[in-house]
């Protein structure tokens, strides 16, 4: 059996087929907007085509403005119902990244003592366009070190950008020492880079020193960095298999039937023009960084911060994020 598939059904994530996954998604999303308030609709509900429907971030709350309504200013069905969208558009892999992620938060808040800036609850949902009405809509969950797009055009989804982030990048001290929601994103890394020989990492590493974070940040639109790292078709078997299992660590994060096809895409289309880069150093606790590449995609990974102990991670899709190539393709066969 494939590898792939054999991961995916150990997650539990094959439960529904696409068509079905993506009614229930607009079902639970239509049933919160009934929820809302006439305020909170204000708040939360937007145009589809609202001029900063790609303005996102991954900065504490009061760090930066999120449009929508926060976990805070939802009442216990409300927040439910979130929670429900989340695992209807996540895989179990995903949503579990997420609600750790967002319990870091009371980590900082007690090492900082500071419960305001650090609060689980300031995390924002936005829908844009109608649900019931429309096939082509969009809703967004944000907050610090979580930031997710779920654009959905007829019967396909776009899930990019997607970012996590994890700070600490693992828990030093107490009970849960050593824990860390994006632990195989470093660790595998980690484990690619000493697979390769000198030869092979004078080619990949193409920097002793990090950017201090993921380069593509938050811009709206992903940027092709510099064509750079160790090829793909360069590599011995047991580091190709690595590096797509590193892919699938990200991609195995949506739900398990486009995490599938997007695997299979990628082998098909793009596996041996796949590239490796790596900045600064190659062991745990130094600041280092690495990006895998494609001709569609790049995967990011910067772990800089605080003393090299806070982890950012994103999925861009370079012609993609925000659905727009698969906003480009409806717009060309429908009329609006």
């Amino acid at each position: 059996m494939n590898q792939f598939i054999t991961k995916a059904l150990l997650l539990g994530v094959f439960a529904l087929a696409p068509s079905l996954l993506i009614g229930q998604e607009a079902s639970i999303a239509n049933t919160f907007i009934a929820s809302l308030t006439d305020t909170q609709k204000e708040t939360a509900v937007f145009n589809f085509k609202a001029e900063d429907r790609d303005d996102w971030h991954f900065l504490p709350w009061s760090s930066y403005k999120r449009q929508g309504i926060s976990l805070k200013k939802l009442n216990a069905a409300q927040k439910e119902l979130v929670h429900q969208l989340l695992q209807s558009s996540l895989s179990d892999t995903g949503y579990q990244q997420t609600t750790e992620i967002i319990a870091l938060e009371n980590v900082l808040a007690a090492s900082s003592g500071d419960p305001v800036y650090r609060d689980p609850e300031q995390y924002y949902i936005a829908i844009y366009g109608d649900p019931a009405k429309e096939d082509v809509w969009m809703w967004s969950f944000e907050g610090h070190h979580v930031a997710l797009q779920f654009t959905t055009v007829d019967n396909k989804v776009s899930y990019t950008p997607r970012f996590f982030g994890s700070n600490p990048g693992r828990i030093l001290e107490g009970e849960r020492k050593g824990f860390s929601p994006l632990i195989n994103e470093e660790d595998m890394g980690l484990q690619l880079i000493h697979m390769l020989n000198a030869a092979q990492q004078k080619v990949a590493i193409v920097s002793d020193k990090t950017y201090n974070d993921i380069i593509s940040f938050n811009s709206p639109v992903a940027e092709k960095p510099a064509v750079e790292g160790l090829m793909v078709q360069d590599m011995t078997e047991p580091q190709k298999k690595l590096l797509m299992d590193i892919i699938y660590e990200y991609a195995s994060t949506i739900p398990a039937d486009q995490a599938m096809q997007r695997m299979g895409n990628i082998r098909k289309e793009e596996f041996e023009d796949l590239r490796f880069a790596w900045a600064g150093a190659t062991e745990l606790g130094k600041a280092h960084y690495y990006r895998i590449q494609g001709a569609t995609f790049m995967i990011e990974f910067d772990n800089s911060q605080n003393n090299a102990n806070h982890i950012h991670t994103v999925w861009r899709d370079f012609d993609g994020d925000f659905g727009r190539d698969i906003l480009k393709e409806h717009y060309k066969s429908h009329s609006h």
